[in-house]
């Protein structure tokens, strides 16, 4: 398959002005490639067009990884189970498999420090990622932080449905803080319109259920949390041991 140089040239212009950048990039290889094999005009238009369409799929997963604002890449493939007794393989696999977004349940990792919470939570976010969904990685303090920011400004309605529209947020190290009442009200409305929108929350803590009532100050509205968290929910109640050496930072 020939093709006269200003035939390409005009072919790569035409690229560029569509943005089809990957098909640019390759389009000079490709052809070499059919002249020397002889391929027939379809087969370099399939290539052409599967060149693309990786290129803009990497491209969208990058551009859902970095605006998801997940800190550290841990993989569930790379996770070892063989060091946490813990956790049960079979189980994290399974949840691997998404289902737990199409029903919209909850899934709690509970355990002390370093035992894997944040490791397996972080696996489960990035594959819904790569599966096209689009998720949020926050830490629990920073999530408050902001709850709080936005009475300021009045703003705290179009904060929550910035969250509420993520098909899964991850929700780390929810744990004692220091919360005030506006604070733990707003971490209510946000639960309540997750659980309405059938859209699943992952939480790491070293809290137990029962604990939290200490954290948000409410038992009342504790109770009422819980009620919609709890509905649809897989709680991971991980006894192992810590995962990590002394010297490094706990999370």
């Amino acid at each position: 398959m020939k093709l006269e140089h200003d035939d390409q040239e005009q072919i790569l212009q035409l690229c560029k002005v569509l943005r089809l950048h990957k098909i640019a990039d390759v389009l000079g290889e490709e052809l070499a490639l059919a002249a020397s094999k002889g391929s027939a005009p379809q087969e370099v238009v399939r290539r052409l067009l599967q060149s693309q369409w990786g290129f803009v799929q990497e491209r969208s997963l990058k551009y859902r990884v970095d605006h998801a604002d997940v800190p550290e890449i841990w993989e569930i493939e790379t996770f070892p189970f063989d060091k946490q007794p813990g956790v049960h393989a079979h189980q994290i696999r399974q949840l691997g498999s998404l289902d737990f977004i199409a029903s919209g349940t909850n899934v709690v990792f509970t355990g002390d420090t370093g035992v894997g919470k944040t490791g397996l939570a972080t696996g489960l976010l990035l594959r819904a990622l790569r599966a096209g969904h689009r998720g949020l990685f926050v830490k629990a303090q920073d999530l408050f932080d902001e709850m709080y920011a936005s009475l300021a400004d009045r703003s705290t309605r179009r904060y929550i449905d910035h969250l509420e529209r993520h098909a899964v947020i991850l929700i780390d190290e929810l744990g004692y803080l220091n919360l005030r009442p506006e604070q733990a009200n707003i971490f209510f409305r946000l639960m309540e319109a997750r659980h309405l929108a059938k859209r699943p929350t992952l939480i790491t803590t070293n809290l137990s259920y029962d604990e939290w009532p200490g954290l948000l100050g409410n038992p009342a509205m504790t109770k009422a949390l819980l009620s919609r968290l709890r509905q649809r929910c897989v709680t991971l109640e991980i006894s192992g041991p810590s995962l990590r050496a002394p010297s490094q930072a706990s999370a």
